[in-house]
């Protein structure tokens, strides 16, 4: 059986400004079969994640270095990896028969060729959206729970600060901090997105950042005893803003740095204030709490299913858009998680 494959790869090595030229949407007919002997399995995508930090795996070696260590860079003209939700078209492996949901690394297209040894595990609903398993169920959800409960070391009454707070990581982490009974406080950059984040999520406080121009001051207003825990998901201004405004024996839990990604701007936080105030500041990565991985299932699986949670999800159809969709996520384009649908479950 063959079918034609339409799948997105990159141009050239992005190391500025992102835009839709630096895209191309790609066409091919595999074979959907496996070969005698072969341990590789094909699969229809269904949904697939997109996330910020794929852009450092476009950017040449030279400037991105952390990254592609962390995660294989990608060349351009060739296939984008990601996490995502398929379904098995044919399988080599003894692990995965036809038609089995599955997880895992599959492609920005329409259909994926997937390693034997390549992240790719079949999938338990738990009765929820399949969407679930790429937001709060999945690695989002892990990097919410692993930064916010191991790196933060959290207690109840403490005062949190929340950056980007309506992205697919940030409306998680005020939520379990409200749900542990904690005072949250949240920015984002819209009017619209700061209502969501107070009337839906239950955030004790929002402010649309892009409406400050002096974010120490406007943080001093919101935490006039201090913060005493700040997730970063945008670094610069933001980061240095909030370590001024951060108690002593503070912890900065540090997920993302977006606003530095297509920049090239860098902010610092003073760093007189992180030794006298003795603060902690941490970057992490959602892997690293696979240790805790069963508890974060639990728990999260309890708030979604009692209510207490919300899964704030941007779902864009169509693998054409995924350029777009990937590229709005760097001017606040999205409300909660974005992934693209590629096709019907």
């Amino acid at each position: 059986m063959e079918v034609t494959n339409r799948y997105i790869v990159t141009k050239t090595h992005i190391d500025g400004a992102l835009e839709e030229s630096h895209f191309e949407l790609k066409t091919a007919s595999p074979a959907l079969t496996v070969e005698p002997g072969s341990n590789d399995v094909v699969v229809k995508n269904l949904y697939v994640s997109i996330d910020p930090y794929q852009l450092n795996r476009m950017k040449s070696y030279s400037s991105s270095k952390s990254a592609i260590i962390f995660s294989i860079g990608i060349t351009p003209s060739e296939g984008i990896d990601a996490y995502g939700v398929a379904r098995v078209v044919a399988s080599g492996s003894s692990k995965f028969e036809k038609d089995d949901l599955v997880v895992g690394l599959i492609a920005w297209g329409e259909y994926s060729v997937v390693k034997e040894g390549n992240m790719l595990s079949k999938l338990d609903p738990m009765g929820f959206l399949l969407t679930h398993l790429l937001h709060p169920t999945g690695f989002s959800g892990l990097a919410a729970y692993g930064g916010f409960f191991e790196v933060c070391q959290p207690k109840k009454g403490e005062k949190v600060f929340v950056s980007a707070a309506s992205g697919s990581v940030g409306n998680l982490v005020g939520q379990y901090a409200k749900l542990f009974g904690c005072y949250v406080v949240g920015c984002a950059g819209s009017k619209k997105k700061v209502e969501l984040l107070k009337e839906k999520l239950g955030f004790d406080e929002a402010f649309n950042y892009k409406d400050e121009t002096d974010l120490k001051s406007t943080l001093k207003g919101y935490f006039p005893d201090g913060i005493d825990i700040y997730f970063d998901n945008v670094g610069s201004e933001m980061l240095e803003a909030a370590v001024a405004n951060v108690n002593n024996f503070g912890r900065v839990a540090v997920c993302g740095v977006i606003s530095e990604y297509t920049s090239g701007k860098r902010a610092a936080p003073d760093m007189l204030d992180v030794v006298y105030k003795r603060i902690t500041i941490r970057g992490f990565l959602a892997a690293d709490y696979m240790n805790v991985y069963s508890d974060f299932i639990s728990t999260t699986s309890d708030h979604l299913c009692t209510g207490n949670m919300q899964a704030l999800e941007d779902i864009t159809p169509g693998v054409e858009n995924i350029p777009s969709a990937f590229i709005g996520l760097f001017s606040g384009d999205n409300v909660g998680k974005k992934i693209v649908k590629i096709a019907d479950e």
